[in-house]
């Protein structure tokens, strides 16, 4: 098993098409589709791998759907654990309007899982060795409990390995309160958390201060769009500037920003370097059209320059 694994309780079979115009009422032609493996965790091990990385990509998967994610997964080389349910994995949609360039995603719900489901994804979590970092990206499907991240939280401890959580809503304050190691909220997410209506860049670190002073998490990567990213801990406040790239998509960014991290950690970086090749390798990821995460040419040269920007101030 990797040093690294992730872990996507919500999975799903992305197929993207494209098509001349997006018209109402109106059969559309669409271009021939194309099928890739998806949810927060798989994707952060496929930029992984585009990193040079490698990582165990563990997910709960049924039906059509499930099947093609692992064989999706296999063609990519990316080793995966796949832990069989009941219900059909879900099938997301994106949409290129070809006439104005502009994308639109459907995000399908996720099936219920069964108790003895979640507990076999837990299982195989515990029976795993040598485990260094691991990631829990994306969406909660119905049926997990409430105590899901506690319950990680605890195997990760014994395992002495690093628990870093992306992802929102209710499930992102169970897991900041189950003290991970990291959560990576957006300032939306992290006002949510601080019990306030909005937060701006210039307040985000103080919330982020307080949350961590509470015992919740060790630190917080707060994504912050064209602000870029801070990463706040109980000792370090580090702001990290959003470079200036040609944005064609913003899909997979969060994913890609989240195993820059990743694989900064496992490279030894310091943790405020690791945030800062994890924004490049969101920011790398932007510059690649619909759903292509990061490439590790560009997030190298991001990197420097961030490091460079840096030395300079």
């Amino acid at each position: 098993m990797a040093a690294i694994i992730t872990i996507t309780f919500n999975p799903a079979l992305d197929k993207s098409v494209a098509v001349p115009e997006l018209i109402s009422e109106k059969k559309l032609k669409c271009s021939r589709p194309l099928y890739e493996p998806g949810g927060g965790g798989i994707n952060v091990a496929r930029a992984l791998k585009k990193l040079g990385g490698d990582a165990t990509a563990i997910f709960l998967g049924g039906g059509f759907a499930g099947d093609m994610i692992g064989e999706l997964l296999a063609d990519d080389s990316i080793t995966s654990q796949r832990i069989n349910i009941t219900g059909n994995s879900r099938e997301n949609l994106i949409v290129a309007d070809q006439s104005t360039g502009r994308q639109y995603l459907f995000d399908m719900p996720g099936p219920v899982i069964k108790a003895s489901e979640w507990r076999a994804c837990l299982n195989a979590l515990v029976l795993a060795d040598g485990i260094q970092f691991i990631v829990v990206s994306g969406s909660i499907p119905p049926g997990l409990p409430d105590d899901i991240f506690r319950r990680l939280a605890f195997v990760a401890a014994k395992k002495k390995a690093r628990l870093i959580v992306d992802t929102s809503g209710k499930a992102l304050q169970l897991a900041a309160e189950a003290g991970v190691y990291m959560i990576k909220p957006n300032l939306k997410e992290l006002a949510s958390l601080a019990g306030t209506d909005s937060l701006t860049p210039n307040n985000a670190a103080e919330a982020a201060k307080k949350l961590i002073a509470q015992g919740e998490c060790q630190a917080i990567a707060v994504s912050m769009g064209a602000q870029g990213a801070l990463l706040v801990t109980e000792q370090i406040i580090v702001e990290v500037p959003q470079p200036s790239v040609n944005v064609k998509s913003t899909v997979g960014a969060g994913d890609s920003l989240v195993a820059g991290i990743v694989y900064g950690l496992f490279q030894n970086y310091s943790l405020p370097d690791a945030v800062r090749f994890g924004v490049a390798c969101g920011s790398a990821a932007t510059m690649n059209p619909g759903t292509e995460l990061c490439n590790k040419m560009d997030a190298e040269e991001i990197f420097r320059a961030l490091q460079a920007m840096r030395l300079a101030s």
